[in-house]
């Protein structure tokens, strides 16, 4: 099931994105810039603004919180930009991504793309991204709390762009 996060949810999205982001990221990113930016972006008071000024999703399974997906509103040029995406590992490949991916879509009125942004880059998301309908757009360097990253710019198009 897919739904709305609350805020009962914010102590599980915390602890889903700090085992998400350690897995995918151990080894590419030190474990101190890790926790900065997970106490940075994963706070309650972050978690509660996020709610009210973006769409955050939560992927269910059995009735417990298994992942997260959290995506902007749509600006006036078209686009938004998923901006967080967790799954538990154990239930990677089960389809959850899929569906909070298509859940988050669904919500993108108006939309015209839907990006997405890859640290690292980490291939299996790299891998999911584009077996979700993403292409890959760019990669750049960038600093991620203040270390050098590769990161992988995707791209959704939620309509087909008019032929010139």
């Amino acid at each position: 099931m897919i739904r709305l996060m609350t805020p009962n949810d914010i102590n599980t999205v915390r602890q889903i994105a700090e085992i998400s982001r350690r897995r995918a990221y151990e080894g590419l990113l030190p474990a101190q810039a890790l926790e900065q930016s997970l106490n940075r972006d994963y706070s309650a008071p972050m978690l509660m603004k996020r709610m009210e000024k973006t769409t955050m999703l939560i992927a269910e399974h059995e009735g417990m919180p298994i992942g997260f997906a959290n995506i902007t509103r749509v600006d006036e040029d078209g686009d938004a930009e998923l901006t967080a995406f967790h799954l538990l590992p154990q239930v990677e490949g089960l389809g959850y991504g899929h569906r909070l991916i298509e859940a988050g879509i669904s919500r993108l009125e108006g939309g015209l793309r839907l990006f997405a942004y890859v640290e690292g880059p980490d291939s299996e998301a790299c891998s999911f991204f584009e077996g979700c309908g993403f292409e890959l757009l760019d990669e750049f360097e960038e600093l991620f709390e203040g270390y050098p990253t590769l990161t992988a710019q995707y791209v959704h198009y939620l309509k087909t762009p008019a032929l010139v």
